[in-house]
């Protein structure tokens, strides 16, 4: 019978020599394959003799056991130096700068709040800004809401105490009320800023962004109001003729109130603003309520004006195509490289909003 010493030796030189995972799996189907070394061995033992069997298959044991233990600690070996190589030739500084980079781009709702200051800075408005966390009257009692309505419920407001003083703003109206507290009229002002209701879906976020409007003066009428807002209209969406008409609707800071609708139709697929026989509701107005200026220390008899306020982000869907209101607060780099606009290229009537 074989010299399985000498085997023995044979065996464990090449597993030795074996330089990579490949070659020691050929190494190994050489020994244990169909018919390889050891299997081979295996098979002669049938034919030796009844007294020296025994003592044979039992060396060919220990020998399959001592190969396949050095083997396995030969493919360790491997893996471990193959990562130490890797840590070695592969490793990064993370004091170095990123390989691959995005540039910076404005988000759609950045791009639409400028493109709309833009707006009504050229028809003589200001903007003014306010606090995200209110108190219950100037975000409600002050705008003549009603103790019992709807909007006041848990379900809609975010409260931040038990006594319902403070919450988080549900519209950006109580900047009007500030304003007006601590100047005196005339007023024509914007405030655009984040808003937050309980409500979430495709077109609903908690947090989303409003803006609304304020005009006032001596004799301001409902024609001041339709005015101002065909000339927005026009402009934002940057076209030359817009359909554009006024429903009756009721809010309780404003009388009469009325909710505004745009022509648009279909074409290739895609909105276009302005013609067409379809109707969209982008934003609701009305005449100041007389209650809402005793609120803010303003004579109702002396003066009068108009408010309007306008859902930033459903312009932005509107204008971009863009119909998930959730892409807006994912922070996906991909979406804003997409969607994005140049950050040199600032909105202005004279040389357009969104080029």
């Amino acid at each position: 019978m074989e010299n399985l010493n000498q085997i023995e030796s044979d065996i464990f030189n090449k597993i030795k020599n074996a330089k990579e995972r490949e070659s020691l799996e050929v190494i190994k189907t050489e020994i244990f394959g169909k018919k390889g070394i050891i299997t081979d061995l295996f098979k002669k033992v049938g034919s030796l003799e009844q007294d020296k069997r025994k003592e044979y298959a039992s060396k060919l044991n220990s020998l399959k056991t001592k190969v396949i233990d050095s083997i396995e600690k030969k493919l360790s070996d491997l893996d471990q130096s193959e990562i130490n190589n890797k840590l070695q030739n592969e490793k990064i500084d993370v004091t170095l700068p990123g390989r691959s980079y995005f540039s910076g781009k404005i988000h759609p709702v950045s791009q639409v709040i400028d493109e709309v200051t833009s707006i009504f800075s050229e028809i003589g408005f200001s903007v003014e800004e306010g606090p995200d966390v209110e108190n219950e009257y100037y975000n409600f009692s002050a705008l003549n809401t009603p103790e019992n309505h709807p909007a006041r419920d848990m379900h809609d407001t975010f409260y931040l105490d038990l006594s319902k003083d403070l919450l988080l703003r549900t519209h950006t109206s109580p900047v009007q009320i500030r304003t007006m507290m601590k100047s005196k009229p005339p007023f024509k002002i914007i405030a655009p800023g984040r808003t937050y209701r309980h409500d979430s879906d495709q077109t609903h976020s908690p947090m989303f962004h409003q803006l609304e409007g304020l005009h006032i003066d001596k004799n301001i009428n409902m024609g001041h109001l339709k005015g101002c807002l065909y000339y927005f209209v026009k402009k934002f969406f940057e076209v030359d003729k817009v359909k554009i008409r006024f429903r009756p609707s009721h809010f309780p800071f404003t009388e009469p109130s009325a909710e505004v609708d745009i022509g648009y139709k279909i074409q290739d697929g895609k909105i276009k603003i302005g013609e067409g026989d379809k109707w969209l509701e982008i934003l609701g107005c009305g005449m100041v309520h007389p209650a809402v200026l005793k609120n803010a220390k303003v004579n109702p008899i002396q003066y009068q004006g108009y408010a309007f306020g306008v859902g930033i982000d459903r312009l932005a869907m509107l204008k971009y195509g863009i119909n998930d209101l959730r892409a807006f607060f994912e922070n996906d780099i991909r979406w804003l490289e997409f969607y994005g606009f140049d950050p040199l290229d600032i909105p202005t009537n004279y040389r357009g909003l969104s080029r």
